[in-house]
């Protein structure tokens, strides 16, 4: 079996997603997504008839973002009419499946240079949009004991001790960190702009930063789950599945939860012959990549199990990987992460994550692929491990290597 290259990774800024200020707000998903794309292409300087296949992660595939938004984002970008696309969901692990499953394929000699990444505008197609069977059909809801991620959270802070305080100091580190790598330009290799149809910028920064976040701030925030536990009855639900909590603990706010934010992310993947017939310089290889299934109750507790199971399967401990990099969905699922792994905050999420950036779902992934290798060739690390917690209990991770 051949090994996978990473030649490059990019990324839009994330922009706040709100319709009506969300500097990203006015841009289609299919804009986003062709700008990351273009500029995969423009910084390779070949020619786009080599890629072999588009794989862009999305996890509302409905309205603007419905119709196989891989293939039409490749036609948009101006991609030869010879190059395919399709569409990959596996919810908030989407992108980073996009680039497993496109390494899989330059690794098994079925392609030889594709790019994977993957797109989400939340402002113009919010979370819900394309409907689904699981919180809508009792013949899953109930034997699965359905309830909405922020329970599963506030579940997960309940049973393993984690208190308001942890979680909002989990919030306010991710913050300063997010906001010192932007300071230090950490993110400058990989961030495109987003610009208009005239060329003008509309966004170059992340935009949901707040560096001067504190507790004392975070403080003040009401839990954003408690109504929808307690009111609605989730939280009678999740007790029924784990009848030995008393009670469910609501610590989870908008503050220390990721953010809703538009963006699109792509990763260039291929062979060594391929790097070297094209003039390509190989950035970094893909180890090993596995996706798990977990509890669908409490849902966010994958990503260990995925870690623990990619690193077994490439020979490796937990001190052979530099950096750690898990999507920050809530605080309770990084902080229950590190327990697990037996884990630091100095090896993980070192520049922010999407607590302080935001998680565009079907795009983070990828995205965390770029920040994650770009850290590596900073540091002088050699390995690292990306992972995220997925919907309806499960957890996909992949493991990196510095060339």
């Amino acid at each position: 079996m051949r090994e996978c290259y990473i030649y490059d990774a990019v990324r839009t800024p994330r922009g706040r997603g709100r319709l009506k200020d969300g500097a990203l707000a006015e841009a289609t998903p299919l804009h986003l997504a062709k700008t990351v794309l273009q500029s995969v292409v423009a910084r390779g300087g070949f020619d786009s008839a080599a890629i072999e296949d588009v794989l862009l992660g999305c996890v509302e595939p409905a309205g603007e973002q419905g119709a196989n938004i891989g293939r039409l984002a490749a036609l948009a970008a101006g991609y030869a009419e010879t190059t395919p696309g399709f569409q990959i969901n596996r919810f908030c692990a989407s992108g980073l499946e996009a680039v497993n499953t496109g390494a899989a394929k330059v690794k098994a000699g079925d392609a030889d240079l594709v790019v994977a990444g993957g797109v989400e505008s939340m402002s113009r197609v919010p979370m819900g949009t394309a409907g689904g069977a699981w919180a809508t059909d009792p013949a899953i809801a109930f034997p699965t004991y359905f309830v909405p991620q922020g329970i599963s959270a506030d579940l997960i802070a309940t049973m393993q001790g984690f208190t308001r305080s942890d979680v909002d100091a989990f919030a306010v580190l991710s913050q300063r960190r997010a906001a010192a790598a932007w300071r230090e330009g950490r993110f400058a290799r990989s961030v495109v702009p987003v610009v208009d149809g005239l060329g003008v910028t509309m966004l170059a920064h992340d935009e949901c930063v707040r560096a001067d976040t504190t507790t004392e701030s975070l403080a003040k925030l009401e839990p954003s789950f408690k109504v929808m536990g307690e009111s609605y009855g989730f939280d009678g639900v999740a007790l029924q599945r784990y009848p030995q909590v008393e009670r469910i603990e609501h610590v989870h706010h908008a503050g220390n939860s990721s953010g809703i934010v538009d963006g699109a992310s792509a990763v260039l993947l291929g062979s060594r012959e391929a790097g070297e017939r094209l003039g390509l310089k190989p950035r970094g290889r893909v180890v090993t990549s596995v996706s798990i299934g977990s509890e669908p109750c409490i849902m966010l507790t994958g990503p260990s199990f995925a870690a623990k199971k990619a690193l077994a399967r490439a020979g490796l401990g937990v001190g052979d990987v530099d950096l750690y990099e898990i999507n920050e969905a809530f605080a309770s699922v990084v902080l229950l992460f590190m327990r697990e792994m037996g884990i630091d905050a100095e090896r993980t999420n070192v520049n922010g994550g999407a607590i302080a950036m935001g998680h565009p779902l079907g795009a983070t992934g990828a995205m965390l692929v770029g920040t994650v290798l770009d850290e590596l060739e900073r540091s002088g690390g050699r390995r690292a491990l990306v992972t995220l917690c997925v919907g309806a209990g499960m957890g996909t991770a992949t493991i990196l290597e510095r060339v």
